[in-house]
């Protein structure tokens, strides 16, 4: 594999940043809601910066530290949209959704870790 982009696992984070800015935009526009925004799209979008900023480095350790901090933000994540399903920014099949998402990530980050570390 040349490119983080061929991965399976950044190509659903980088769908999910996609989904997420759509969802966001339908916030209230008030100050709490734009700092929520900011947040779970910084978080949001770590989980494929993460991925790459990993791959880019390609050494056992380095992109095993990657990859844990990329499942952290997807972890993250599912905290922010229950936040965002608890003030009825999001509905709970939207919430549903994007935690799908972000456990199918989680998962497969597990797996890439798992792989890493028995190779270590």
């Amino acid at each position: 594999m040349k490119d983080f982009r061929e991965l399976v696992v950044w190509q659903k984070a980088i769908n999910l940043f996609e989904a997420v800015v759509k969802d966001t935009e339908m916030f209230p526009n008030t100050e709490s809601a734009r700092i929520i925004q900011n947040q779970v799209i910084r978080s949001i979008s770590s989980i494929s910066a993460n991925i790459a900023e990993g791959f880019g480095r390609r050494r056992g350790k380095e992109y095993e530290h990657y990859l844990y901090i990329s499942r952290g933000s997807a972890n993250e994540s599912i905290d922010w949209y229950e936040k965002l399903k608890r003030l009825n920014y999001v509905s709970a099949d939207t919430f549903i959704e994007r935690e799908t998402i972000c456990e199918e990530i989680r998962a497969m980050l597990t797996g890439m870790i798992n792989k890493l570390e028995s190779k270590n």
